[in-house]
């Protein structure tokens, strides 16, 4: 115990130490002041106005602008992305300038676009009116001669055998008074011509029988060209019909489901000389919006092309103003003394950085007054912070998805920078896969500046955050294949010659006999010759499966010593006492004792069972171990182990609770007088937007107990869970190798024959 108190306190494993200061800013200084901070990234502010809305803090129009700014340049993206343009990911070298003239150029540019939109807008409008009145045309002057031709053809035939009564007028059906001789409006036949979308024709076309009862004649063609929908930006069939029908009240029907279904009406001259005439002014006219839409196309998109070279800098621009203003809301401001207030955790490390940062903010902003920066006490927890480079980044991410540790405990994240990516190699372990891998990740690094001054997609940007974490995976995969001996699921003989031979001389009988051990153990990894026999999936289950195991075992015995370390270095015994020993107890007495089986079955090469010792173990732990027996003594050192898990269980769960009531009640026996504080003292201790506010909290026996005996039942299910948990390691390198193995065999050996 000596010896580990002398250790070390692991500094460069913890978090970095914290120190509680506070910042009395001039007014004139302070955004050039957080700005400066911002940038340099080791002051955390905390929220001395939290009581108050966002709508009741100090620089709220200033937040406002900044959001206004932000819609803008969203709607400029918007358009952008609309055009079919692709902004730049290099922002155009121009000068710097301040906000106020980003904001006067923002909001130009936003009215330039929406005219431009708007005109553009009725431009299309009336060009689609124009086509859909040229198609109209088109297909209406075919249904119109067609039927005038046809009515011609059997007008003679009708003449003469129908029209002969005198009554025929009063009978004659609406299509048969259509093809009478003369002019239309004396038959009183008349049409309605239009067009629709395609999709909406045939609820169209029954509406208008049902509403007529019949009474009409619906003719209906495919439009030849799609029209542009302003609204969607999409291209849209049509299709152009004429409704012949006869009376006042069915037009007005007609117009009125025309209206409901979105078609759209135009008027078709009878004379064909009228609507060839009509036809030549629209397509005249087609030809000059299409000039007049092409030049405004043009000269939107080389607007949009010039905001798109300084998008991503204003975006920029805009957020670190936001950041500032909503970080100025956290500070107290004091109108007598026209500064602000503001109150935050530093790293002790960096408090001559952040002072050099607050001086060079005063004589940029021409300040007369400096800015005040003083270190304080605190009596709550400083913030957990942790210095991190571009290697250690992405390990520390991935620690802090699961929880943030508390601060100046060890930091998990400097073991899971090898335990994460060796456990991935174990379940993936191919040292043909993990050569592409690591490929791919010397890409990435050796790309490391260009692509990280370039916007890239989510999987891209996923995959150059970790790029040091793929390449040690990419190692330790390599390792690991040879440790497997594969090579896309192939062996070879890399380190000297198998230790197995075949029982005949022609190898026929390998895969179902077996083999035959002619030479010394293969020098490193797996034999190469059990790819393939008969034994091969129960030798590298077993082997997998144990290791897994063993691996599990150590990882969590790594957890319960950084919980020593830590109860060390707070000086806490009670943790040392109560938990870390009687976990370590139970944790080795059941799990460590199965890892101690594994390598004595390993080492003598016995044939006992594992499943039955430990099972049995617990069922009857003083019956007779007969085949099972690995070692001289086992029966009693298992009656002894289970006799120290039963009693490590309620060494975690009852001492520390009661012994916590019983410090309690000492140290606050008698607490009934306090010291006088004068006014001032009351100022300083109680202020309740300071971090100094120390807020006594009654000791709970109960919450105590009860959190207590949670923790307790957590580790002894967790112990037994998460050792059953790492046998996915064994789970996923199975499958791993045989669907490298099938594709193998399956797919590239048939290929090639």
């Amino acid at each position: 115990m000596e010896f580990l108190r002398n250790l070390p306190q692991m500094d460069l494993m913890r978090s970095e130490r914290m120190t509680f200061v506070q910042l009395i800013i001039p007014v004139e200084s302070a955004h050039r002041a957080i700005s400066y901070l911002g940038q340099l990234g080791l002051l955390q502010f905390r929220d001395l106005n939290d009581d108050k809305s966002p709508f009741q803090r100090t620089f709220v129009n200033q937040v406002k602008r900044c959001a206004e700014m932000s819609r803008k340049l969203r709607f400029f993206k918007d358009q952008i992305h609309k055009a079919g343009l692709l902004p730049s990911p290099h922002p155009a070298s121009q000068p710097d300038i301040d906000i106020e003239e980003l904001e006067v150029q923002l909001m130009e540019h936003e009215h330039e676009l929406i005219e431009m939109n708007g005109n553009s807008d009725k431009l299309r409008q009336t060009y689609n009116e124009l086509l859909e009145f040229k198609m109209v045309l088109q297909k209406a002057s075919e249904f119109l001669v067609s039927s005038k031709s046809n009515g011609t053809v059997r007008e003679t035939e009708m003449v003469e055998n129908v029209f002969s009564t005198t009554d025929y007028n009063d009978t004659s059906s609406l299509l048969e008074q259509e093809m009478l001789p003369g002019p239309a409006i004396q038959s009183g036949v008349r049409f309605i011509s239009g067009i629709i979308c395609k999709s909406k024709v045939l609820t169209f076309e029954r509406m208008l029988f049902r509403a007529t009862r019949g009474n009409m004649f619906f003719n209906q063609a495919v439009a030849d060209d799609q029209i542009l929908d302003p609204s969607s930006n999409e291209m849209v069939e049509k299709t152009v019909f004429v409704v012949f029908f006869s009376g006042e009240q069915a037009r007005t029907k007609i117009l009125k489901i025309c209206d409901a279904f979105g078609a759209n009406c135009y008027p078709v001259p009878e004379d064909i000389s009228r609507r060839m005439q009509i036809t030549q002014e629209v397509a005249s006219r087609l030809s000059e919006l299409e000039t007049t839409l092409d030049a405004g196309l043009r000269h939107r998109d080389k607007a949009l092309t010039s905001i798109g070279f300084n998008l991503s800098k204003w975006m920029n621009m805009v957020k670190r103003e936001k950041a500032v203003y909503d970080t100025l809301n956290m500070l107290n401001f004091d109108v007598t003394k026209k500064c602000l207030v503001g109150e935050g955790w530093c790293p002790i490390f960096a408090k001559s950085k952040i002072q050099e940062t607050l001086q060079r903010a005063t004589f940029d902003s021409n300040s007369q007054v400096g800015i005040i920066f003083h270190a304080m006490d605190a009596v709550e927890s400083p913030p957990t912070y942790f210095r991190t480079n571009h290697f250690t980044s992405p390990f520390q991410e991935i620690v802090d998805a699961y929880g943030v540790a508390n601060y100046q405990e060890a930091n998990p994240a400097v073991y899971t920078i090898i335990t994460f990516p060796f456990l991935f190699a174990v379940m993936f372990g191919d040292w043909g896969h993990g050569i592409c891998l690591l490929l791919g990740a010397l890409v990435l690094i050796a790309r490391e500046r260009k692509l990280g001054s370039q916007k890239l997609g989510s999987f891209m940007e996923m995959l150059f955050g970790g790029r040091y974490v793929l390449l040690l995976m990419s190692i330790f995969s390599i390792y690991c294949g040879l440790l497997y001996n594969e090579f896309f699921s192939v062996p070879f003989h890399i380190f000297g010659k198998s230790a197995y031979g075949c029982r005949d001389s022609s190898c026929s009988n390998a895969g179902t006999v077996g083999l035959l051990k002619v030479g010394d153990t293969y020098p490193f990894g797996v034999d190469p010759s059990w790819r393939g026999s008969r034994t091969e999936l129960p030798f590298l289950n077993s082997l997998k499966m144990k290791m897994s195991i063993l691996l599990g075992v150590v990882q969590m015995n790594l957890g319960i010593i950084l919980s020593y370390f830590n109860a060390v270095f707070f000086g806490n015994s009670l943790d040392i006492k109560y938990q870390f020993v009687p976990q370590m107890i139970f944790l080795n007495s059941l799990f460590g004792y199965l890892s101690l089986l594994i390598v004595v079955k390993w080492c003598t090469g016995s044939q006992a069972d594992l499943y039955h010792v430990m099972i049995y173990m617990f069922l009857s732990p003083f019956e007779d171990l007969r085949d099972n027996k690995l070692f001289w003594g086992q029966s009693v050192l298992q009656v002894i182990l289970l006799l120290c898990a039963v009693v490590a269980v309620p060494w975690m769960l009852f001492p520390k609770p009661f012994i916590l009531k019983r410090l309690h009640t000492e140290r606050f026996q008698g607490r009934s007088y306090g010291l006088l504080g004068t006014s001032d003292m009351h100022n300083i201790d109680d202020e309740p937007d300071s971090a100094r506010h120390h807020q006594h909290e009654e000791f709970n026996f109960s919450e105590v107990f009860v959190h207590q005996m949670i923790h307790s039942i957590e580790f002894v299910l967790g112990a037994v869970s998460n050792t059953a948990s790492y046998l996915r390691l064994w789970a996923l390198s199975l499958a791993h190798s045989e669907l490298s193995t099938v594709f193998y065999e399956k797919v590239l050996l048939l290929a090639w024959g």
